[in-house]
């Protein structure tokens, strides 16, 4: 399937600092970034078609009890992905905020239209641990963003009455470090996470050089934290989203632990034509049932060579149906 983007790294003019510097980690803001360069993904190569599935999986998956407040699976989240320092990284930050919300309620819309009967959610999915070509004060391959720069987008959720999803991406640290960092933000009822594999680089390369892994400990570990969160704060259920697109991104992931406060999200991730995003969908969401599946849509990737992008109702006769669509 064609590879999903080319790694988007923010890379600050910080008097001759990196933004990954740690700074953040330390309680010391960094002064944002000024300038935004996209790094050439060595992995952003064909792959190949997706071998055909032999054992047949059990869907729904039984999954435990929906406490109050869950939004899975009797509602369908549509979230827009980025980060408003870049143009290349999602359309979160390819647009002015005004227009950006105005084209995610238009998304909403068409997606309540062709289903009816599960209400759809609006969401936001902000990146805030960028994926990094070189290494940093820290040696972590990572910029942690701004807590200004997360409450400016949490501004723009609240105008649509929109979920906040906080996306981590690891590099060389790990989702333990990431979402220390994020405990004050996860706390708030509306706000969820997301966490990308692609970027975590287990092997010790840079971010880049090729695709990166989780193991099922490393979601347990965020269920754990999520868990916690819930319990400690009378919240409601949080969304946990895990991005796939290739079998090697999540390892054992039949020793996900399941948990009431937190649902689990495996996102087929990848871009390139109708057929190769149904063909991975099956191979790496539907064929290892985890609990909830989801389905990224891309405004660029997926339209090359004048391809449509594909409509709700084609995502919708997908089976499992995800019931979280992102759209990048």
């Amino acid at each position: 399937m064609a590879r999903r983007r080319s790694l988007a790294a923010l890379l600050a003019a910080l008097s001759g600092s990196l933004l990954a510097s740690g700074l953040l980690a330390q309680g010391v803001p960094p002064r944002p970034p000024t300038r935004v360069k996209r790094v050439p993904h060595a992995a952003a190569k064909s792959i190949a078609t997706p071998r055909p599935i032999v054992a047949q999986p059990i869907w729904p998956v039984a999954s435990p009890e929906q406490l109050p407040g869950a939004i899975l699976p009797t509602h369908r989240i549509v979230a827009f992905y980025g980060n408003p320092l870049s143009k290349g990284m999602g359309i979160l930050g390819a647009l002015p905020p005004e227009q950006m919300l105005a084209k995610l309620d238009t998304e909403v819309a068409a997606w309540q239209a062709v289903d009816p009967a599960t209400p759809v959610v609006p969401a936001l999915q902000l990146i805030v641990s960028t994926a990094q070509p070189i290494p940093g004060r820290d040696g972590m391959y990572r910029a942690r963003m701004a807590d200004t720069l997360i409450d400016r987008v949490a501004s723009w959720a609240d105008q649509r009455d929109a979920l906040l999803f906080l996306d981590v991406q690891v590099g060389h640290s790990s989702v333990a470090a990431e979402l220390q960092r994020l405990l004050p933000y996860l706390a708030r009822p509306k706000v969820h996470l997301a966490l990308d594999p692609e970027f975590s680089m287990k092997d010790g390369s840079a971010p880049g050089k090729r695709i990166g892994t989780m193991d099922a400990d490393d979601v347990n570990e965020a269920v754990r934290v999520l868990d916690s969160l819930v319990t400690a704060n009378h919240l409601p259920p949080k969304v946990l989203v895990v991005h796939r697109f290739t079998r090697s991104m999540l390892t054992n992931a039949r020793r996900i632990r399941l948990d009431p406060k937190v649902q689990i999200v495996v996102d087929m991730d990848g871009w390139g034509p109708r057929s190769l995003k149904e063909d991975s969908y099956r191979a790496y969401v539907y064929a290892e049932p985890v609990q909830f599946t989801g389905f990224k849509l891309f405004f660029h990737n997926d339209t090359k060579s004048g391809r449509p992008l594909m409509t709700p109702a084609e995502v919708l006769r997908l089976f499992p149906a995800p019931l979280y669509i992102q759209y990048q």
